[in-house]
């Protein structure tokens, strides 16, 4: 099971944190003001109101621990700069920050955020890609009682290989792709040979309760 903080709990920050709790990782949610952080309480592992700006404050949560740890501190460009500078100083594995514009992604890369979300632009060209050329699997039209999801592999799954997993067999349903992140690359019906990776994602089909089966081996840490 990952661990992940989120910084700042605006509307990015605030379903980066439910999205990946609801993917069954562990995920601290942390802001300065209350009201944020008693909304996300049902959705996180534990919410902490915390002045992240504070040096001594921020080392006391041993983000340096977690897989990942995403700055989403929304306008404020100093205060993004300076969280980052500190978890890069920690030594956080790897720091995902938001950004407002290309010149303040370019100084959070320089000060140590290893990946840049711009979530408005990315937001824009996903739209009109859209619009453009329609998604076909927007349009397919499953039977009833089945899925085509993006799931999140379970830990069990992580140095194995498709034939390995054997996952049809098992639970019924097929992977028909995979979404590779390190680097970035889309494996549309990949061999048995494929290896799956902690970072990759599974285009995955099936009926809709064999598919919360899969889920449910991520949730619980239990072995495919």
């Amino acid at each position: 099971m990952n661990k992940f903080a989120v910084i700042g709990l605006g509307k990015f920050g605030f379903h980066v944190a439910r999205t990946l709790y609801e993917h069954g990782n562990n995920v601290i949610a942390i802001d300065l003001d209350k009201a944020r952080v008693n909304a996300i309480d049902a959705y996180c592992t534990e919410a902490v109101v915390l002045d992240a700006t504070d040096e001594d404050a921020i080392r006391t949560l041993g983000l340096e621990n977690m897989d990942g740890v995403i700055v989403s501190t929304g306008n404020e460009i100093g205060i993004s700069m300076l969280i980052c500078l500190y978890l890069k100083e920690m030594g956080a594995k790897q720091i995902l920050a938001k950004a407002t514009n290309e010149n303040h992604g370019k100084i959070l890369k320089m000060i140590g955020a290893t990946q840049i979300a711009h979530p408005e632009k990315e937001m824009a060209i996903r739209m009109a890609r859209g619009l453009s050329t329609p998604n076909i699997l927007d349009f397919l039209p499953l039977a009833e009682g089945y899925e085509l999801v993006q799931v999140v592999p379970p830990q069990g799954f992580f140095g194995k290989n498709l034939k390995e997993l054997n996952l049809r067999a098992k639970y019924g349903v097929h992977i028909i792709a995979i979404k590779e992140s390190m680097p970035e690359n889309f494996v549309l019906v990949p061999p048995a040979s494929f290896i799956i990776k902690d970072s990759d994602i599974l285009i995955m089909l099936g009926k809709s309760e064999d598919i919360q089966k899969v889920k449910a081996l991520r949730v619980y840490n239990k072995k495919p």
